[in-house]
């Protein structure tokens, strides 16, 4: 590798990279000064105004999933520079990056990770046709002839590929399918997560940096959607160079690497590493310069915006009149003859599997409920209902049980129209879908918690808990129909909006962009910071379009088979007292009701990780770090197994693996020790009891009655761990800036008291 690197990228193409990159992010960083001003003047004139968007009926998780394992298990990774297959504990945090250590006894032992991975902008492939098939057309004129050797070997039939256009790419393999389906599910959900890498929080930062993505890629001709806009935003930065400077360098290295096609192809995707990285950590340093500078500037902003914002706003209404009268003839022939007869198709192909997906999470919650219930009446009653409200608690972050609602939106197809608007993928529509539906779920999980810890406050009896149960079910599935119906809508809007504004834009640019110089003398130069002409200019061309969007999409909540509500339905302070229950602090299932005194399944001993004399507060937030939230949902009656085997030493060929996973696949449990503390107890005689169940989300047609009252190394750069840095006690945590692989640096690690899957699909307590 080494030798690959030092041919092709020499100390000449590295200063002319970098020259490069330098000149992208000079110019994309003016944009983005210049955004920062308007978002800081709309966000602060929106903190005045308000809107009149309805309040929502559900509560909100402040911190959703703080501190938590979402899963953990064995993988079978591919090491690039031995070329062999070594097996790696590995595990997901809460913030989704995705961790590998040597082997579980690295893992108890404190050994820092060998990998951390933030699979921002990657795709999961589940074949090595896939995989060929990307890394073929990522190098043009370079293919294999038929009978030779593949790039990479897979020792079994279900591999797991973590591709990306630029960055370095990461092998993996199980031993059944079952395995691959599971682990496809977590890393998806990794990848939709770290996608999402800007906080929605972010009021202006964030729009701030989004417009000036838009504005500069509009600059080169590029409109439409842009499939690699994901990640943070050094991510999205190192993207946006790539896109320009990737092509630039294949066309000049590719003629020049030796070898058959599959060893080109592997020297092309180490070299496009390399330069990923540099990328990276030139953009890192241009951001957090220009980020610290507008910082600093910003409260002197705030005080003429404050001082001014009449006339900033009387200023920016004249502006936009005067741009209307020029444009709005041909924006609104634009409008009629290649957006209005569309906006109907368009919506119907997101409306049908985004409302089955939100269908599915009122089944799923539904379900868990019910089951949950039946489990309380036959299963010890309140004393059980700690166990069973821990592990409902976690559901939305489960990502097995939500698989089912994610993959409703995978037919999502725009069959026609995705090459008449320049939409890349749709990929960006699926996710966003995504993302709302597991909003929604841990929105209405929440609310449930809420309700039930009120409820419990009363004492109830096990027959009056039941009816309590299936009451506050009723109480919270009617809120979720509300919610779910303006979320929905709400992500038509911003859909249709994403598809239509850049094909208009574009379609207008020949005729309107070169005008638009002429309006910036409207603009007093005091407010030139917050009212920008090219701004201006799309608010236009968005209203232009937009009552048909909103016509479009309040005729559909028309029609029942969507289950959406009208328009003219609002719910405000349908339940006023609600959401004076809501706290900061989540509710412990565990400590409260659990009768265990936490969820680790510990007996009392002191774990080797945590001083005998911490409190026992500390002892229980660092056991509730651990708590793997994936179980094996086919396990009967609950079970305590002893410890996994461990290979002496990694395979070191396809056959020993082979081997090695089929002995993990033999290995039995030692017999149940002690029952683990959030694992679902089998009904094996359930008592009669009347619980109705509605069999489907009721399409709603009138209100519903409300109830009373740091920064990071980029993708795989290689750190050398400092030696004698003291060990800390608190567990490995991705820093959300990450853009790939790292050696971490050490982080001690309390031994683990968890239950997950191992590579043999069975629940294993560690």
């Amino acid at each position: 590798m080494g030798d690959v690197l030092s041919t092709h990228l020499d100390d000449a193409r590295r200063q002319h990279i970098a020259e490069k990159t330098g000149k992208i992010l000079t110019e994309f960083l003016r944009f983005y000064e210049d955004q920062y001003g308007v978002a800081l003047f709309n966000s602060m004139r929106h903190e005045i105004e308000g809107t009149g968007a309805p309040q929502a009926q559900l509560l909100s998780r402040k911190v959703p999933l703080d501190e938590r394992i979402i899963f953990s298990g064995n993988l079978f990774q591919y090491q690039e520079d031995n070329k062999k297959w070594r097996n790696r504990f590995s595990l997901v945090p809460h913030n989704y990056g995705l961790i590998l250590y040597e082997n579980k006894v690295a893992y108890e032992r404190q050994v820092p990770p060998r990998a951390i991975i933030n699979s921002a902008g990657y795709k999961i492939l589940t074949s090595m046709d896939q995989y060929l098939e990307l890394v073929g057309n990522s190098l043009p004129g370079v293919t294999s002839k038929s009978g030779t050797a593949p790039i990479l070997k897979c020792p079994t039939q279900f591999p797991l590929i973590l591709w990306h256009p630029s960055a370095r790419h990461y092998y993996f393999c199980m031993m059944t399918e079952a395995e691959q389906e599971k682990w496809q599910a977590v890393l998806q959900d990794c990848v939709r997560h770290c996608n999402n890498g800007i906080p929605e929080d972010s009021k202006v930062e964030g729009p701030a940096f989004t417009d000036a993505i838009r504005m500069y890629r509009q600059s080169k001709e590029l409109y439409g959607t842009w499939e690699m806009l994901c990640g943070n935003e050094v991510q999205i930065l190192s993207n946006l160079v790539m896109e320009e400077l990737g092509p630039e360098l294949k066309a000049e290295l590719a003629p020049r690497l030796k070898g058959k096609p599959q060893e080109r192809q592997r020297q092309w995707i180490q070299i496009s590493d390399a330069v990923y990285r540099m990328v990276y950590e030139q953009a890192k340093a241009h951001f957090e310069a220009v980020l610290s500078k507008l910082l600093l500037a910003r409260p002197a902003m705030e005080a003429v915006i404050r001082t001014d914002m009449d006339q900033i706003i009387t200023s920016k209404e004249h502006l936009a009149s005067k741009i209307r009268a020029f444009i709005l003839p041909k924006a609104e022939v634009c409008v009629r003859n290649h957006v209005q007869p569309y906006i109907s198709s368009i919506l119907e192909a997101l409306m049908v599997p985004t409302s089955q997906g939100f269908n599915e999470v009122w089944d799923i919650f539904l379900k868990e409920v019910t089951d949950m219930n039946l489990n309380v009446i036959n299963q010890g009653g309140i004393d059980k209902l700690g166990e069973y409200m821990e592990k409902l608690s976690q559901l939305a972050y489960h990502p097995i049980k939500m698989q089912s609602c994610y993959e409703k939106m995978e037919p999502l197809r725009l069959d026609g129209l995705q090459q008449r608007f320049d939409v890349s993928s749709t990929s960006v529509f699926k996710q966003r879908a995504q993302i709302y539906m597991r909003e929604q779920m841990d929105n209405t999980v929440y609310t449930f918690e809420t309700l039930l810890h009120q409820e419990l406050g009363k004492g109830p009896t096990k027959e009056e808990l039941c009816k309590s149960i299936q009451r506050i079910l009723d109480r919270v599935l009617k809120k979720y129909n509300y919610d779910s119906s303006s979320v929905r809508k709400r992500f038509f809007r911003e859909a249709l909006l994403q598809i239509t504004i850049p094909f208009l834009l574009k379609k207008l640019a020949p005729t309107c962009k070169s005008e638009l110089p002429r309006f910036q003398e409207l603009i007093f130069e005091d407010f030139a910071r917050f009212i920008l002409v090219e701004n201006t200019y799309e608010e236009v061309v968005l209203q232009t379009v937009m009552k048909d969007i909103l016509q479009a999409v309040k005729e559909a909540a028309v029609q029942r088979k969507h289950n959406l509500y009208r328009d003219s339905v609002v719910l405000h302070n349908s339940d006023p007292n609600l959401h004076l229950l809501a706290g900061d602090s989540p509710i412990d299932w565990g400590e409260e009701y659990g009768g265990s005194g936490g969820v680790s399944g510990d007996s009392g001993s002191p774990s080797p990780g945590v001083p005998e004399a911490a409190p026992i507060s500390e002892k229980r937030r660092r056991a509730k770090q651990v708590v793997s939230v994936v179980q094996d949902e086919e396990a009967g009656l609950p079970f305590e197994a002893g410890p996994e085997l461990l290979s002496p030493a990694s395979p070191d060929s396809v056959t020993e693996v082979r081997d090695l996973l089929a002995q993990d696949l033999r290995a039995e449990s030692p017999p149940p020790a002690c029952p683990l503390l959030n694992g679902a107890p089998l009904q094996t005689s359930p008592q009669s009891v009347n619980i109705s169940v509605p069999s489907s989300p009721p399409v709603p047609s009138s209100p519903p009655v409300a109830s009373p009252p740091a920064a990071s190394p980029p993708a795989s750069p290689v750190q050398q761990l400092p030696p004698g840095k003291a060990v800390d006690l608190e567990p490995p945590k991705p820093n959300d800036q990450e853009t790939g692989e790292q050696e971490a640096s050490p982080g001690g690690r309390p031994p683990i008291h968890t239950t997950t899957e191992d590579s043999a699909g069975v629940q294993t307590e560690f």
